[in-house]
């Protein structure tokens, strides 16, 4: 329900009324997003006198029971305002967090990228120096097979070396001509022995770099596969990335807009608000006037029970009590008691009396007043709001029990209900003090 001006700011706020209003308004358009902000609050605070204000914070833990009530202190447009704007940047958070995460994947492909591009340099390097080996591996293989044959051919030329040894020494050459040609024999086996377990060797070693040419070349072929996926990976994540920036760069400007759309709604609600406290002091100067024409004591005696439930067979929705306004975040009175009141339920006299004044508010929609005289040697008077239509009007006089009003959802709220207010000697209480 709304917060009255008349009962959202303390005695001392009051008497300097203007003033307030004039500074909150200030605050309002220069604060954005939070129209009341902490410094309004510390400037509302510091109108409340010490004591008062810690005996109402205690009561604000006791007295908020329904955010729905709460969200019924502004107006509709205000609330609308503020939702988009929390919706805003609430998107605009979740797309900060996407783009960032999306950034450090990017980050990540990207250095890995490196990494197996320079796997695969290292990989093909190792595949061409296997391949060279090879190439000259074989050429070693084609030189000393060439070199075996001219062996050969002098093992041919020269016959078989036993052979060639026993001629000799059937000769009867003298020793040392034996001597030199079994020498030269022998030399020529040895060089063809040798030539051939070089051969075999260079073969082997042959095979072997072969098989490491066949290992490098999988080797590349798998650094080349993975790095084509990274590579496509690497990209996907630069076009999200790019996508992310753009919804990034949308939904700030959406939430400036926002922004703004919310500023111009709380900058609305307040000129409302100032003019409902001119509404609100004609009432108050007409509630005095008829507080000094009382006669008689009224009633005397306990006062519990002494007023009916406004609305028959219903349930307080957000009860009397002092809280931080949800959206202008204002430490104010939320003066009276939403009771459950569908549409068109009627509205009940609390006590006996005589309405005084029925008017519409943009805040408080249709509003009745009924003068319920003295209690306890006090003025008390009653207020029913967001009425859909009046049963009673000014100047009639309703018994206890009496149909006064319908109940509705007219001005600043958020579905049909009563916001239900009791004021001694003009100042609201807690209803239930009477019930």
């Amino acid at each position: 329900m709304p917060l009255p001006p008349r009962d959202r700011f303390s005695r001392t706020v009051k008497r300097n009324s203007a003033l307030t209003l004039a500074l909150l308004a200030a605050v309002a358009l220069a604060s954005g997003p939070t129209v009341f902000s902490a410094d309004a609050v510390s400037l509302h605070s510091s109108l409340i006198k010490t004591d008062d204000l810690h005996n109402k914070k205690n009561k604000v833990h006791q007295g908020i029971q329904s955010a729905q009530g709460d969200l019924e202190d502004s107006s509709a447009s205000a609330n609308a305002a503020n939702a988009r704007l929390k919706s805003a940047q609430a998107s605009l958070g979740t797309a900060q967090a996407t783009f960032a995460a999306t950034q450090g994947q990017l980050s990540a492909a990207q250095v890995l990228d490196t990494q197996m591009q320079a796997k695969l340099a290292a990989a093909q390097t190792a595949l061409d120096t296997a391949q060279t080996a090879v190439a000259n591996g074989k050429a070693h293989v084609v030189d000393q097979r060439a070199a075996i044959g001219r062996l050969a051919a002098e093992s041919y030329t020269y016959g078989d070396p036993n052979l060639m040894r026993m001629s000799i020494m059937l000769q009867g050459a003298t020793p040392e001509q034996m001597a030199l040609e079994l020498s030269t024999i022998d030399s020529l086996m040895s060089r063809e022995t040798g030539a051939l377990a070089r051969l075999k060797a260079t073969e082997a070693t042959l095979v072997s770099q072969k098989d490491q040419v066949a290992k490098a070349k999988t080797a590349v072929a798998q650094e080349r596969q993975d790095a084509a996926v990274n590579l496509a990976h690497k990209q996907q994540l630069e076009q999200q990335a790019a996508a992310a920036r753009s919804q990034v760069a949308a939904l700030v400007a959406s939430r400036q807009v926002a922004v703004v759309a919310a500023a111009q709604a709380r900058a609305s609600d307040l000129a409302k608000l100032k003019q409902l406290k001119k509404q609100e002091a004609r009432i108050q100067r007409l509630i005095k006037a008829r507080a000094r024409k009382h006669q008689g004591r009224g009633f005397t005696g306990s006062s519990n029970g002494y007023l009916l439930p406004p609305v028959k067979n219903s349930y307080i929705t957000s009860p009397y009590g002092w809280r931080i306004h949800p959206i202008y975040h204002y430490w104010g009175l939320h003066d009276g008691d939403d009771f459950h009141a569908p549409c068109g339920v009627p509205e009940y006299a609390s006590a006996g009396g005589t309405v005084i004044s029925e008017y519409y508010s943009d805040v408080w929609g249709n509003r009745l007043y009924i003068d319920a005289g003295k209690v306890n040697g006090k003025s008390m008077t009653l207020i029913y709001n967001h009425i859909s239509t009046y049963k009673a009007h000014t100047g009639d006089h309703v018994k206890r029990g009496d149909v006064v009003a319908y109940a509705g959802t007219t001005g600043w709220s958020t579905g049909c209900h009563l916001h239900f207010t009791v004021m001694i000697n003009g100042t609201a209480v807690d209803p239930q003090t009477y019930m």
